[in-house]
């Protein structure tokens, strides 16, 4: 190496590159060399002197190394710029363009190195919602008051008795009687560790074989450890996507109604909405319904079928993206007629029979799935769904109830994969299906139900 070449350190969330330059080199060329080292799919990156996207260094035609005083052997700093992604997928493999690290590890790596951006990207462009970016603005924290008898301390002070709560704290929500923290909370959680979240990879459940392994025969003639999909084991989900579902007024739910007290007969509609914040619970989302749009549908006293075609549905869709809602959840009726002049209904639906019919939990999971949530720290760019599911059936006191409800994350897998069916016999139990030579199912281990209660 000449006397007047550098090597310059460039640390970024896939590593640390040496990169040779003169003294004499633009930082034009600086940024030139820094593309080819990491071999990246772009310029839509920044370098900065300092850690925390601190004093960044420009590209200019005119500026030279020597004249920002950079010397052998410094360290420099690479950050996308609004979480572009800069390591492309290869086209021909489906495998990251080296240089790389893990996956999950160096995507989540740079979306919290650019967590800071107001643009909500995900790692696939998609957007995160609007109440998302707002969450993300927000500290979360539960604000306390100071108490006349534990604090010792004057007004303007803080102490432990009296300092603010992280939203995931578990004796609080036991205290609020909250169910399930939020999702955002969730996403504290995660990232208030000593790395920050550094590592945060929030990957969907797969029950499907890796395709593309070389080592053995496909399915079913053979299969390994690499592609055959992890055995699941049925957990309650700690949090929620959507925390509440509020209907603008009384009349939405009424006219929706109107069709079971003429015809005795069941309905199903699509809710649009959309999300807000909502205070109720730290860091939550409240799904608010204006409307609700009632597809084409064969419906009898115990039945509801959606086989028929749509002709409106995208134009509805048009419509409520016009008027700045989406679809954020469905709603159906199990009603039967207790008192006709009472106006009375069975309560069929409680904690001795079951909530949810297997068959609904699989109609949730599918709409669901139809409706992923855009998220950061997801490689996919996706993880979980806000869209809700509100059942209207009678409740203790035999009055028109409404309960609202989501699948888990991992429900939503199996209905995803063709894991799970409904049983004839009994509407409350599900069944996995047995692995054959067309599918190849995991073992499926039962501790709790997979769903959630929204609000």
């Amino acid at each position: 190496m000449s006397k007047r070449k550098i090597l310059l350190r460039v640390q970024s969330s896939e590593g640390t590159r040496r990169v040779e330059c003169d003294p004499q080199d633009t930082t034009m060329e600086l940024f030139q060399k820094v593309h080819d080292a990491f071999g990246l799919g772009g310029f839509c990156f920044a370098l900065y002197r300092e850690r925390g996207c601190k004093d960044e260094i420009n590209s200019s035609r005119s500026k030279t190394l020597k004249s920002l005083g950079l010397n052998h052997g410094d360290l420099i700093f690479l950050a996308p710029i609004n979480g572009a992604v800069l390591w492309p997928n290869d086209a021909n493999t489906g495998e990251k363009s080296e240089p790389s690290t893990s996956s999950s590890q160096s995507i989540a790596a740079r979306w919290k190195s650019s967590s800071s951006s107001s643009t909500g990207s995900t790692s696939n462009g998609s957007q995160e919602d609007e109440v998302d970016l707002q969450l993300w603005k927000m500290d979360g924290q539960i604000k306390r008051d100071r108490d006349d008898k534990l604090c010792r301390h004057g007004a303007n002070a803080c102490c432990l008795h009296c300092s603010p709560l992280e939203p995931f704290d578990e004796a609080y929500l036991k205290e609020q009687k909250i169910k399930h923290m939020s999702f955002h909370s969730y996403l504290r959680k995660l990232t208030a560790g000593v790395d920050r979240g550094k590592f945060v990879a929030l990957e969907d459940i797969s029950c499907r074989i890796k395709l593309g392994c070389k080592d053995h025969p496909p399915w079913p003639r053979g299969i390994c450890s690499k592609c055959q999909p992890n055995a699941v084991t049925l957990n309650r989900q700690v949090y929620r996507h959507v925390d509440n579902v509020m209907f603008e007024n009384p009349q939405i739910v009424e006219r929706f109604l109107d069709y079971w007290r003429v015809t005795g007969y069941q309905r199903i509609g699509f809710l649009y909405g959309t999300y807000e914040i909502h205070s109720d619970v730290p860091l939550g989302i409240r799904a608010t319904v204006s409307a609700i749009y009632e597809p084409p549908q064969e419906s009898s006293r115990d039945s509801v079928s959606l086989l028929l075609p749509d002709d409106k549905e995208e134009v509805v869709d048009d419509v409520a993206r016009q008027l700045g809602m989406c679809r954020i959840g469905w709603i159906f009726t199990d009603l039967i007629a207790d008192n006709v002049q009472k106006g009375t209904v069975q309560h069929v639906r409680n904690i001795e029979s079951h909530f949810l019919s297997a068959q609904e939990c699989i109609m949730a999971g599918h709409f669901q799935n139809l409706h992923p949530n855009p998220c950061r720290f997801s490689p996919s760019g996706y993880f979980g769904s806000k869209f809700a599911t509100v059942c209207v059936t009678g409740d203790s006191t035999n009055q028109v109830h409404m309960e609202g409800y989501q699948v888990s994350n991992q429900c939503m897998a199996l209905v995803r994969d063709g894991c799970l069916v409904p049983t004839k016999d009994a509407p409350e139990l599900g069944s996995i299906r047995e692995s054959s030579d067309k599918q190849y199912v995991p073992d499926v281990y039962y501790k709790k139900f997979p769903m959630v209660w929204v609000e």
